[in-house]
């Protein structure tokens, strides 16, 4: 079982090859990112809805270094490799590939899925890669947000239980 979940961890380059397999069979490959440094909630609302948007659901995931670009020095609180395992153990969840950059955009512009998803807190116009996934005949969807289940709202009730 833990073979099988790890297979769903790959390069970009396996993850380039994997998805224009999916794509020769005819499934609908969907793609999203985000740091999912504590899974919640929140995340696995969205990343079922994700998945019901298509036949495969990829995940773009910030790396360490990235992650700590965009949410500050005590981020991630799960590395990486946690990080990668958590989300390949869903079901919903067919690939996860990491990215070093501060956006998606090279490893969608790689990948150029078939529908581009983000939450509701993003407009469609604004979604990272959007125009990459358009020009190619794809759907680009903001899903909605689940208030009050974010990863800084559980980082903050811990911080306040600790003082």
């Amino acid at each position: 079982m833990l073979q099988k979940i790890k297979a769903k961890i790959q390069s970009w380059e396996q993850a380039r090859r994997t998805v224009e397999g999916w794509k020769r069979q005819g499934l609908k490959v969907v793609f999203t990112n985000g740091c999912f440094d504590l899974l919640h909630y929140g995340h696995i609302h969205y990343l079922a809805q994700a998945r019901e948007q298509g036949e495969r659901l990829v995940i773009g995931l910030n790396s360490d270094a990235s992650v700590r670009r965009l949410k500050g020095p005590n981020r991630p609180i799960n590395d990486e490799p946690t990080r990668q395992l958590l989300l390949a153990a869903l079901e919903c969840v067919d690939l996860v590939t990491t990215f070093e950059q501060d956006t998606p955009l090279e490893l969608i512009s790689l990948l150029l899925p078939d529908v581009l998803v983000k939450g509701g807190d993003y407009r469609p116009e604004d979604i990272v890669g959007a125009d990459v996934v358009l020009a190619q005949g794809g759907e680009v969807k903001a899903l909605p947000y689940i208030e009050g289940h974010s990863t800084t709202a559980i980082e903050a009730k811990i911080r306040e239980k600790d003082s």
